[in-house]
């Protein structure tokens, strides 16, 4: 189990989909009222930004050549004067992990789509944010750091599921970082835990007023690849505890750039879109640089039309395809929306509206089905984090249909919740007091066959006894409340005496009550391995086996029942 232990800092990476930082505070600064921060400063394009866009690039021999903005005016470099091939570009990667089983040798492809190991691009990333920071803390001490003076934690969204972030805790390992010195912060709970220290918001609410103890309020992280909703209650006791299993999807800002190029394809044709990328990429790079610019300034009073210069090669694979750019226009569904003229496209302020329509629609129906809830009837509060919350058409969207009569809460720093927050879990990692389990948990079992409630297909004879196969033996149950630490063991017995481990599968389930391993809804975790200690013939060696639930992640424990001593545990989801 990771413990802070004698660390002087703390030091939280958020590795967001979109843009990347870090934060940290000692022991010192988490005894402040506030407590004080330090941030990460990356110099723009412009001015210094608090966070740097998540891209890295690296040479032929997969070494980190830059990261962030110095990767994105590197690679623009590259393309300019034709010499990206020996290069290798990733941005906007952490979606990978969305939805998807990942494991050690899931491979990621590039801009270019040049594949690489997915752990190793994350790995490098992680390593460049943490020797960045490691100089930046050295700056303030006199004496060097040592390895123990600092507690690292990284956040992953809440609706991850658990091979997501053991990959991410295996980047981070792989990064130098050690395993006993990090621990893994869900980000909701992280802007929840951020805003119990908040003074006032952005309209001037004070959290404390706001939301007093016993009151529950909802958590809307929206990033930029993921909207992650949860709901908090304020304890007496000053934690926090999960109401409802965590809830999401893919409505983070990326999807807006996902609409506008599909509207580019309705217009030029999705081979036209595709063309521009693999032949022109640094046009096709600075094209969605110039929405990103005009996609945060959208408001809902606009009434001008919303000029976006498009990239010459681009009206020139158009005449090659098809005909002139304003005949593509004239030919489009959009043509009623948008005007070309001077390599420029004119768009309607409405049309441009509509290319978030999808996104917030999605984040409104989530959150009104939540809402639905009967434990919610009470939610007075709604706090939205997150660089996307920022979206002003977003804020009234929420306010309008699902707001009043609840107070809607968006911090100064929305973008900054998460990473504050990170920093003060991990000065107070059982600061959130109960969570909900998203999955029901369980082992293999094969009890005795019976006839009565066991198809003929699952009997198996096993040293001359009739036995059930692949029977669900239920450890934790979908939707319970769990503390941290609570624990469930089982005994598993090494009969052979050249036995050297013991291993166990561990299956989840989307249902609650699932009867076999065999069921749709069941899909393998990972494999629990115990090493055993020495034993010889006719001994019967008994090990209990402990999973610990209620943590971010899923604790292992054995224990020899004959010594008692406590044995090296493996737990492999990946």
């Amino acid at each position: 189990m990771t413990h802070l232990g004698n660390s002087i800092f703390v030091v939280a990476i958020d590795f967001g989909t979109t843009y990347s930082g870090y934060a940290f505070a000692s022991k010192q600064d988490f005894a402040n009222d506030p407590p004080k921060y330090s941030t990460s400063s990356w110099q723009g394009s412009k001015l210094l930004s608090l966070k740097a866009p998540t891209a890295v690039l690296l040479n032929a021999d997969k070494e980190l050549v830059a990261f962030g903005y110095e990767a994105e005016n590197q690679f623009s470099e590259l393309l300019s004067s034709e010499e990206q091939d020996d290069y290798y570009y990733f941005h906007q990667f952490k979606m990978l992990l969305h939805n998807k089983r990942v494991t050690r040798t899931t491979e990621i492809n590039d801009v270019a789509d040049k594949p690489m190991q997915a752990l190793k691009v994350f790995s490098l990333a992680i390593e460049y944010l943490k020797n960045h920071l490691l100089k930046k803390i050295q700056e303030r001490l006199r004496n060097a750091l040592q390895d123990d003076d600092l507690y690292f934690v990284i956040t992953v969204p809440a609706i991850w599921d658990d091979p997501s972030k053991q990959f991410m805790r295996e980047a981070a390992e792989a990064a130098g970082i050690k395993k006993e010195k990090l621990a893994i912060a869900l980000e909701p709970e992280a802007a929840s835990i951020f805003c119990q220290k908040l003074k006032t918001d952005r309209s001037g609410n004070e959290f404390d007023e706001t939301v007093k103890s016993g009151m529950k309020y909802m958590v809307i992280d929206l990033g930029g690849g993921t909207a992650d909703i949860t709901v908090h209650q304020r304890k007496p006791d000053g934690t926090i505890q999960e109401v409802v299993s965590p809830s999401g999807g893919p409505w983070g800002g990326k999807s807006i750039d996902e609409a506008f190029h599909k509207f580019l394809c309705e217009i030029c044709g999705t081979k036209v879109m595709q063309d521009l990328k693999s032949t022109e990429l640094e046009d096709y790079i600075d094209l969605f640089r110039e929405f990103e610019t005009k996609k945060r300034s959208i408001r809902n009073s606009a009434t001008s039309k919303i000029v976006i210069t498009l990239p010459v090669s681009l009206t020139d694979l158009v005449k090659k395809q098809h005909t002139k750019f304003e005949m593509a226009v004239e030919k489009s569904r959009h043509k009623e929306k948008v005007n070309y003229a001077k390599q420029k496209l004119h768009i309607t302020p409405d049309a441009f509206r509509g290319l978030f329509k999808n996104t917030i629609d999605e984040i409104i129906k989530l959150v009104g089905k939540l809402l639905n809830n009967d434990k919610l009837e009470d939610l007075k509060t709604i706090l939205m984090v997150g660089g996307f919350s920022e979206c002003e058409l977003l804020q009234d969207a929420v306010r309008s249909k699902i707001g009043a009569p609840r107070k809607l809460i968006i911090p100064e720093e929305a973008g900054l919740a998460v990473l504050k927050g990170a920093v003060l879990f991990g000065h107070q990692p059982r600061v959130v007091s109960q969570r909900i389990s998203r999955v029901t948990y369980g082992i293999q079992s094969w009890p005795d066959w019976d006839p009565d409630m066991h198809p003929e297909t699952k009997k198996v004879t096993i040293n001359g006894q009739v036995r059930c196969k692949d029977v669900f033996f239920k450890y934790m149950t979908k939707g319970d409340q769990i503390t941290p630490g609570h624990e469930v063991s089982q005994i598993f017995q090494a009969l052979k005496p050249d036995e050297t481990t013991l291993e166990c599968t561990v299956y989840t389930s989307s249902d609650e009550n699932p009867r076999y391993i065999t069921d749709p809804s069941c899909q393998r975790l990972g494999i629990l391995t115990i090493q055993l200690p020495p034993h010889t013939a006719g001994q019967t060696l008994e090990i209990e086996e402990t999973l610990i639930f209620g943590d971010t992640e899923i604790l292992c424990r054995a224990r020899d029942l004959r010594t008692g001593r406590i044995s090296e545990v493996q737990f492999d989801l990946l």
